[in-house]
């Protein structure tokens, strides 16, 4: 059983696999440092992580379960990079890019993401995507 609290900065180990398939929440950190941090998302059939950009922050997501449509580009309104992916792929995203992944297949899409710096506060928890705007 996987202990959805954010363990970091401490030494920890986890099967990300099945603490990325076992998560039900939007977004869940796992482990939080200084220079890196480690979230696990549950994106509902149809929904998406929601358009976005970082600007000081590398992101590596990886769907552990579902098919998702991947678009990236330099703007909000100008998405050149237009991808789908399914279980075991890797999307990287760099700092600046504004990026979102929507759910395309016919069950929740599990994800778990690594972000460099941490992008989310210590312990963040949103039980959904509505939770990440307040």
């Amino acid at each position: 059983m996987t202990d959805f609290t954010d363990h970091g900065p401490n030494p920890y180990i986890v099967n990300i696999e099945d603490a990325t398939v076992a998560n039900d929440k939007f977004r869940s950190t796992l482990w939080t440092g200084k220079k890196l941090q480690l979230t696990v998302m549950s994106i509902p059939v149809g929904g998406d992580i929601g358009l976005e950009v970082h600007s000081d922050t590398d992101q590596f997501l990886r769907l552990e379960q579902g098919r998702g449509r991947v678009q990236m580009g330099p703007s909000k309104d100008n998405l050149t990079f237009d991808e789908e992916v399914s279980d075991d792929w890797v999307i990287l995203v760099p700092k600046g890019s504004w990026h979102n992944i929507t759910n395309i297949g016919d069950e929740s899409m599990k994800v778990y993401s690594i972000y460099a710096p941490p992008q989310h506060a210590h312990g963040t928890v949103h039980d959904t995507q509505a939770d990440q705007d307040h």
